[in-house]
C-alpha cells in the first residue's frame, strides 16, 4: 500500500510544480500545492494635479483682495498617494483624492506650489501665482471721513459781450444725481453753484477749507467759459460777473491752487470743463502709470484734475462732459479710481470732439502719488 502511495503522489507533485494553488487527493491523504502569486509591473506614471480653486484656467491673473484663502484641488493616479504638499506643507487627502489646504497670502505676488509623490515614488509638481491686494478700508467706512462736492454750472453772464451757455448748469445737477444715487456721497455735503459771481466762488471754497478734514475727500467740478493765456501762461474760469474789458472779477488758477492748498482734504480731483488747463498741472502727460493698487492710492495724498482740453474756447455741447458723466452712470466696479476713470472716456472724447482731454497732478499744491477713489454704494 506504500509503495502505491508514493507512486502515485509523485508524478503529480512535479505535473504541478508551476500552477497555482491546487489541491491533490490520494485516496487516503491530500497535498496542497502553491505556485508564486503574479507581480504587477511597478506604476510608472506620476500623478496629475487639478487645481479646482482659485481658478488658473481663465489665462488672467488670479488677483484674491482676501489675505486668506482656501486652495482645493484633486489628485489623480493609478496607484495610492503616499505624501501631498501644499507650499511645503503636508496636507491630507479626502474622498476621492481631493484636499483643501488654507494659505495666507503676503501682498503682492504668491507662488502656489502643490507636490503629489505616489506609492512607486512618482513625483508631480504644480505652481501657480496668486497676486494679493488687499481690500480697501476706506475711512468713510469707519465714519471717519466723507465725501465733499463743489458743482459750478454758469450759463449766463451779466455782460453782453460774454456768450451765454445752455448746458454746464444741467450737466452740474446731472453729476450730483449720479454722485448721490450711485456713490458715497450725501446730498447735504455737496454744494451746487448756479451761475455764481466771483465773490460766490470765493465764498464757498472759503467754507471747504474750515470744513474739510485730513480724513475726507473733496471733488470740485467746474463748467463754463475759461480762457488761457498762452503768453502769460494763466488760466482762468469766468464766472457770471466777469467782464471782457477787464480781469477784475475773472478767476485765476493760481486763486484757486491756493485754495487747494488750504482745503486740507485727503483727496482732492478738480474736473473742469473750461479749456484753460495746462498751467495747472505738473505733468500733461495723458494719465499716469497705473500699477498700483488701489488702497495704496487711497493712502497717499493727492491733487489731481482732469480737464477739457486747452483750447482757449469750449464746446456748449461738451463730449468731454457727456462722456464723463455717461462712464460714472455706467460704471459697475466698486472701486474706480479718478485715473481709471479718465482712461475709460478719454479716447471716446477725442474721437469725437475737437479737444484732446489733460489729466495729472496738480502743480505744487501737495500731491504725494495718491488718487481720488470713487465709491459705488
Amino acid at each position: 500500500m506504500i509503495k502505491r502511495i508514493c507512486f502515485l503522489i509523485i508524478p503529480v507533485i512535479l505535473f504541478n510544480m508551476n500552477v497555482g494553488s491546487q489541491v491533490i487527493t490520494s485516496e487516503k491523504s491530500s497535498i496542497h500545492i502553491k505556485s508564486k502569486k503574479e507581480v504587477k509591473p511597478a506604476d510608472e506614471v506620476p500623478p496629475v494635479i487639478t487645481i479646482m480653486s482659485p481658478d488658473f484656467k481663465t489665462g488672467e491673473p488670479v488677483v484674491s483682495h482676501e489675505e486668506n484663502i482656501s486652495v482645493v484641488g484633486q489628485i489623480t493616479d493609478e496607484s495610492e498617494i503616499k505624501t501631498l504638499f501644499v507650499n511645503g506643507v503636508s496636507t491630507e487627502l479626502a474622498k476621492d483624492n481631493v484636499f483643501v489646504s488654507k494659505i495666507t497670502l503676503k501682498e503682492g505676488s504668491n507662488e502656489i506650489a502643490v507636490i503629489a509623490v505616489d506609492q512607486y515614488n512618482n513625483v508631480t509638481e504644480s505652481k501657480q501665482n496668486i497676486n494679493f491686494y488687499p481690500e480697501i478700508v476706506f475711512r468713510t467706512l469707519n465714519g471717519k471721513g466723507s465725501y465733499y462736492a463743489l458743482l459750478i454750472g454758469i450759463d449766463k453772464y451779466t455782460d453782453p459781450a460774454i456768450p451765454d451757455l445752455d448746458n454746464p448748469i444741467n450737466d452740474a445737477t446731472r453729476l450730483q444725481n449720479i454722485l448721490v444715487s450711485k456713490y458715497t456721497f450725501q446730498e447735504d455735503q455737496i454744494k451746487l453753484l448756479k451761475n455764481p459771481s466771483s465773490e460766490d466762488l470765493i465764498i464757498a471754497l472759503d467754507e471747504l477749507a474750515h470744513k474739510i478734514t485730513p480724513d475726507d475727500n473733496l471733488l470740485i467740478f467746474y463748467a463754463g467759459h475759461g480762457w488761457f493765456d498762452d503768453k502769460a501762461n494763466i488760466g482762468y474760469w469766468l464766472p457770471s460777473d466777469a467782464k471782457q474789458v477787464n480781469k477784475a472779477a475773472w478767476f485765476r488758477n493760481s486763486t484757486l491752487c491756493d485754495y487747494l492748498r488750504e482745503i486740507d482734504s485727503k483727496h482732492t480731483l478738480l474736473i473742469a470743463d473750461a479749456c484753460f488747463g495746462g498751467s495747472i498741472f505738473k505733468t500733461r502727460a495723458a494719465f499716469p502709470d497705473a500699477t498700483k493698487a488701489v488702497n495704496m492710492l487711497y493712502e497717499l495724498r493727492s491733487r489731481k484734475a482732469m480737464t477739457s482740453g486747452t483750447l482757449t474756447e469750449v464746446p456748449d455741447r461738451s463730449a468731454f462732459v457727456r462722456y464723463l458723466l455717461d462712464r460714472l452712470n455706467e460704471n459697475s466696479e466698486k472701486y474706480l479710481t479718478s485715473e481709471q476713470l479718465f482712461s475709460s472716456f478719454r479716447m471716446a472724447v477725442i474721437n469725437n470732439s475737437d479737444v484732446v482731454p489733460q489729466y495729472g497732478e496738480i502743480y505744487n499744491v501737495g500731491d504725494e502719488g495718491g488718487d481720488f477713489v470713487f465709491i459705488r454704494k
